[in-house]
């Protein structure tokens, strides 16, 4: 990452901090609505679901809509499974947690392997314990919910907010590093200067089965890239 930030790469990090904010936020009303046994448990699940189709969509101007697609079907798989866990630790079927709690584990490398796939700057490793610690904090908060340890479940949820703020900017980062072209501030100049400002919209492959990139998320301004 450059030394000075640029709008772009500041814009670029605020949209995934509020993106995996969210995440974490409905799922902790889904947790709380879910152990007390409150209606608005199933709304709190469906914002939740849908936040995971926003962070697919926030990748697609990058990576195309068949990695967004993939990456939304992977997380919203992370949410539904981590339902049937918090529904197995509310009926104290521990056999059932733990068959759920290998799902999840699962479910997180193929996150990894997905974003390792698509980001060279994204480590399986580092991207995978960033993902355990994101599963093992909110394992935490609900157990802590549910033992109505009050101050604990308050403990949980600070470190679960510090902890996916440093994933989102670790996963803006490693986009910066990716496509420093586009975070330059350089890239409407010279898309306006070569009247490829309007081209491929639509996150299409090229004809080598490469996915074509846009300059940032969102910025609806570019002409396409090659991956790497």
């Amino acid at each position: 990452m450059s030394a000075v930030v640029t709008q772009e790469e500041s814009s670029l990090k605020a949209a995934l901090r509020r993106l995996w904010a969210d995440h974490v936020i409905w799922t902790r009303q889904y947790i709380v609505a879910a152990v007390t046994g409150a209606p608005d448990a199933e709304a709190a699940a469906g914002r939740l679901l849908r936040n995971q189709e926003d962070i697919g969509s926030a990748i697609v101007p990058l990576y195309g809509k068949e990695a967004g697609a993939k990456l939304t079907d992977l997380l919203k798989s992370h949410i539904l499974i981590a339902v049937d866990l918090v529904d197995a630790a509310i009926k104290g079927n521990k056999r059932a947690f733990a068959r759920h709690d290998r799902r999840w584990d699962d479910n997180a490398d193929e996150i990894a392997a997905f974003l390792a796939g698509a980001n060279p700057n994204w480590p399986e490793e580092d991207v995978r314990d960033l993902l355990a610690q994101h599963l093992s904090l909110t394992k935490g908060e609900a157990v802590a919910r549910l033992q109505q340890d009050w101050d604990g479940d308050v403990a949980a949820f600070d470190d679960i907010f510090t902890e996916i703020l440093t994933m989102a900017d670790a996963l803006a980062d490693g986009i910066v590093a990716q496509f420093p072209d586009r975070f330059s501030g350089q890239e409407d100049a010279r898309a306006a200067s070569t009247g490829t400002a309007d081209e491929d919209h639509n996150g299409a492959g090229t004809g080598s089965g490469k996915i074509r990139f846009h300059p940032s998320l969102g910025s609806g301004a570019s002409s396409p890239g090659s991956r790497r």
